[in-house]
């Protein structure tokens, strides 16, 4: 379970009586998440979300955090809104720990992705991006290019022993991407982590995007290639390109994607693959003994980052260049 500092009845008590939320009638762990703590808290005024932030959470970035989803809110995007307290202060400490509570957002994110969830993603996504255009505080992406090369150095010793010869492909990959990354494609503040479990469903109907604890500025469309990758592969590591098609197809219709963007894609998904297997792959090699969760498996995204590696352009993720339709190649 992903509750890494456990909260007294008496610290709760007196950590809530700081908000016009009335008593506190429940609070229960919250299984899901790896990087907070969360509990599902219910008090007289309605269910919310409490967090409090562990040691990889920066104390220095919440408020960015914090005003971003206060942003999105006015925006009239579905997010989590940051609750204050009576005092008009939305961030506090609780247990020695920084720690806000948050609206709840009703609905469940989809245990198997179908192609309409992939549709409404692209839609609420672009509409994030849109909706951020005029937010003006900025955060730094921590792991892109110089973090990518910074986890490798922790973790190229010991690489081989998740796969056969992976710390050569990762130093292989990293020059490459060094070499072919984008340099003047639009950016803005992305999600940076919308995975399936971030994305609220009430029934077939996205209902809200969560978990904005990795946003940053970075290049829009970076935030596109990290939903392929995460939205667009099957169990069995197979990539389907109509949830792809769908996806994108979705999201330029809320706001285009440029030439540029559209070519930097297959580049994109390679180095949000990159990303996400170095993150991987140091928190599987880096485990605390006696550690809650589970740590993801790295080499999921080493499959998919060999997918990526074998194209050249959109056509041959069986995508339209132009309009992000099926191409002629597509055998379906």
């Amino acid at each position: 379970m992903a509750v890494y500092t456990e909260v007294s009845d008496e610290d709760l008590s007196a950590f809530v009586a700081q908000y016009d939320l009335g008593a506190v009638l429940s609070c229960k762990g919250i299984a899901e998440g790896v990087e907070n703590s969360n509990f599902l808290l219910v008090t007289e005024r309605g269910p919310y979300i409490l967090t409090l932030y562990e040691k990889r959470t920066k104390r220095e970035d919440l408020p960015f955090f914090l005003g971003l989803m206060e942003h999105l809110a006015v925006k009239g995007v579905a997010s989590p809104l940051p609750v204050a307290g009576r005092d008009g202060v939305a961030l506090r400490e609780l247990c020695g720990r920084p720690a806000v509570i948050v609206t709840f957002l009703a609905g469940m994110w989809p245990r198997r992705v179908q192609p309409m969830h992939c549709a409404q993603l692209g839609e609420a996504l672009a509409r994030l991006h849109l909706a951020v255009a005029d937010f003006t505080m900025t955060r730094p992406n921590a792991l892109s290019l110089k973090g990518w090369h910074e986890l490798f150095a922790k973790s190229a010793d010991r690489a081989d022993e998740v796969a056969v010869g992976l710390r050569d492909t990762l130093r292989a990959e990293l020059d490459a991407l060094e070499a072919h990354w984008p340099t003047d494609l639009p950016t803005g503040v992305i999600h940076a982590d919308l995975f399936p479990d971030n994305v609220f469903f009430r029934g077939e109907t996205l209902s809200g995007l969560i978990d904005f604890y990795f946003a940053c500025n970075d290049f829009l469309a970076y935030d596109v290639a990290i939903c392929i990758n995460a939205w667009c592969f099957e169990i069995d590591g197979s990539f389907n390109a109509t949830k792809a098609r769908l996806l994108l197809a979705n999201y330029r219709k809320v706001r285009p994607l440029s030439r540029a963007e559209l070519d930097a894609l297959p580049w994109l998904c390679r180095g949000s693959a990159t990303r996400f297997l170095l993150t991987r792959l140091y928190d599987w090699l880096n485990r605390p003994p006696g550690a809650f969760v589970q740590p993801k498996d790295p080499v999921e995204y080493l499959r998919k980052l060999r997918f990526h590696q074998s194209t050249r352009s959109l056509r041959d993720y069986f995508i339209d260049d132009e309009d992000g339709t099926a191409s002629a190649a597509d055998p379906a």
